[in-house]
């Protein structure tokens, strides 16, 4: 019995045309001038209570948003996309994404997302993170997309499920966050579901 061959890895480098459009929203590389709306949201301590990070202060908001504003290439396994998210009617910056290509050989990915509260209710983040399952499933032709968040925050579970991810594992106290142990969850859909759901 022949063994099937190996599925062809994900051309890199990989750059997308940017912005990514969306009925409403444009995706595009952060740049210096976005320290503004990106501080007024990481320095939150809501935005940060389930994060790896934060509050962050002045300094350290600038460190973020030139490090994110680097980050719009893909060239090996590890590489991240990290993109504003703006408003396209109002020009207004509501939060920004990331893109992580996890394994260019086994052609997995992972999301992640932040968003400024006042604009929470509109559906802006799931609109943008259903774009970055676009671009991976569609643009690099990945088989697995996954996400993970902390287990106490339901409403990013609640935007994964309204993605139609499913939900994969539950690692039961595996992160010292904020002083205290916390589970991590894990969300995932292959490139099979997303084309059937597309369908």
């Amino acid at each position: 019995m022949s063994t099937p061959p190996a599925p062809p890895a994900t051309p890199l480098p990989y750059t997308p045309a940017y912005p990514i459009r969306t009925p409403r929203l444009d995706l595009r590389p952060v740049t210096e001038d976005d320290f503004a709306a990106i501080h007024g949201y990481q320095r939150l301590p809501e935005v940060c209570r389930y994060l790896y990070w934060g509050p962050l202060d002045e300094a350290g908001s600038r460190a973020s948003v030139a490090a994110k504003s680097r980050r719009t290439t893909l060239r090996d396994s590890g590489d991240f996309l990290q993109l504003a998210v703006v408003v396209r009617e109002t020009g207004t910056l509501v939060g920004d994404v990331s893109f992580v290509l996890r394994s260019r050989e086994h052609r997995q990915g992972g999301i992640g997302y932040v968003f400024h509260p006042e604009h929470a209710g509109r559906g802006y983040a799931t609109e943008a993170a259903r774009a970055l399952l676009a671009l991976g499933f569609e643009e690099l032709q990945l088989h697995r997309i996954q996400a993970e968040l902390d287990g106490r925050n339901t409403a990013s579970a609640r935007l994964l499920e309204r993605l139609r991810m499913r939900r994969e594992g539950h690692l039961r106290e595996n992160e010292f966050l904020d002083g205290e142990w916390s589970d991590e969850v894990v969300y995932a859909m292959l490139a099979r579901e997303w084309r059937a759901r597309r369908r």
